[in-house]
């Protein structure tokens, strides 16, 4: 795996447009797509999830990252969200994080992070669980981020602003 390859991560809150943003920008740059492992996941639970679930979606998710880093002729790749999901979402749900994601987060960083802003209309899913917390969410994004001393900017704006929003900001990135 080689480490010249840049992961970008588009991040945030339940509904502020991460899949399709990813997807986006990775056409746009023609960049490898990493989805989102914990989606299919949990299409498939049959019961609520658990702390197993939570290292399972771990796993899940770098594993994918991993085999798309050793394949991918791209300078970069774009991922639908990082294990830092997992991290808060079982801080949130289930009271801690498994000790395999703490271990993990300082030794598996990203070189950018868009944090994608509250500013979308909420859109239901099934997948989707806090409607009214999108604040306080937003709230641990930025928490979570900082402790990692994470490199992020947050992108806003509705529709073509907000891709406009993200490309600056990785065109940015990517001069500097």
């Amino acid at each position: 795996m080689s480490n010249s390859i840049k992961k970008i991560a588009i991040v945030g809150p339940e509904s502020t447009g991460k899949s399709t943003m990813s997807q986006l920008l990775a056409k746009y740059y023609k960049a490898s797509w990493v989805p989102e492992y914990a989606r299919y996941y949990c299409e498939n639970l049959t019961a609520p999830y658990t702390l197993q679930d939570e290292v399972n979606m771990y796993y899940g998710q770098i594993a994918l990252e991993d085999a798309i880093l050793v394949t991918t002729e791209s300078e970069f790749i774009i991922c639908d969200t990082t294990f830092v999901t997992v991290k808060i979402w079982s801080d949130e749900m289930l009271g801690e994080t498994p000790q395999v994601v703490l271990d993990a987060l300082p030794k598996r960083p990203y070189d950018l992070y868009l944090l994608m802003d509250i500013d979308l209309p909420w859109q239901d899913d099934p997948l989707r669980d806090f409607p009214n917390q999108r604040q306080y969410f937003m709230d641990v994004w930025h928490k979570e981020l900082k402790a990692l001393k994470a490199n992020y900017k947050v992108v806003s704006g509705l529709g073509e602003a907000r891709v406009q929003h993200a490309i600056a900001t990785i065109d940015e990135f990517l001069a500097s």
